[in-house]
């Protein structure tokens, strides 16, 4: 069983308390689930979902007032949806279910090797969302989405979980590490100089060395070079015939 590259955040919405408990509890035994919220209903299931990064939600399809097939038709207008699974003992609403672009639907009561079925998929769509596109980058900012080309970044700096994309014009924060951002973008020449900097090597001009301390000038802006980072800046700066100064 492979896991996914971080352990996965789902809600499990019933509004028959012990489905959630036992579904919560098989899902708590599987290796690649990090954390399984609970939800009594509809719409505090959207609480849930609006409150914090969710990666799937198990839907039970009869729900008072909001069931879940309400809640998928709302998800499904959103930029990138958690995977919707719907968990129930009604066979007759399956067609609706895909209709509303559901990643599976599970009879209840659910088996623990269907289930196992379930989360490999919902990794599997992960690992698809979060491959990186040869040539741009998209970034969400509210409503909006941005694309990016990767040959417009200068540089990127990490803050957290998250990293800084800087171009000429502007900077946009996305949900990726940096150390996951130089390893996926070596091969598109992107040099590591600082634990908290990656940059792009066509803008690597000069290493300057000041008071024994190196950086490098991109534009208006200063990036520190660190010791352990410098010989590998040196060796790029030698291989486009750029020599550092000091």
């Amino acid at each position: 069983m492979r896991k996914p590259a971080r352990p996965l955040t789902v809600v499990v919405a019933d509004d028959e308390a012990p489905a959630v408990e036992e579904l919560a509890y098989l899902l708590g035994l599987d290796a690649r689930i990090g954390t399984v919220h609970r939800a009594g209903s509809g719409a505090q299931a959207l609480q849930e979902i609006e409150s914090r990064d969710v990666d799937a939600v198990f839907l039970d399809i009869h729900m008072p007032a909001l069931s879940g097939l309400d809640i998928a038709k709302a998800l499904a207008r959103r930029e990138r949806p958690p995977a919707v699974v719907f968990v129930t003992a009604d066979e007759d609403q399956a067609l609706r279910a895909f209709d509303l672009a559901a990643l599976d639907y599970l009879l209840k009561p659910v088996r623990p090797e269907r289930l196992s079925e379930s989360v490999r998929r919902i990794c599997e769509l992960g690992a698809e969302s979060d491959a990186p596109d040869a040539d741009v980058v998209t970034v969400v900012q509210g409503a909006t989405t941005k694309i990016i080309p990767r040959a417009d970044i200068r540089y990127v700096q990490a803050q957290g979980d998250y990293a800084r994309l800087h171009t000429a014009e502007a900077s946009y924060l996305i949900r990726v590490p940096l150390a996951d951002l130089e390893e996926q973008w070596a091969e598109a020449g992107f040099v590591r100089i600082h634990r908290s900097y990656l940059v792009a090597r066509n803008h690597l001009r000069q290493v300057r060395l000041t008071a024994g301390r190196a950086s490098v000038r991109l534009g208006d802006v200063d990036l520190p070079v660190s010791r352990r980072h410098l010989p590998a800046v040196r060796n790029t700066l030698e291989a486009g015939r750029v020599r550092p100064t000091s």
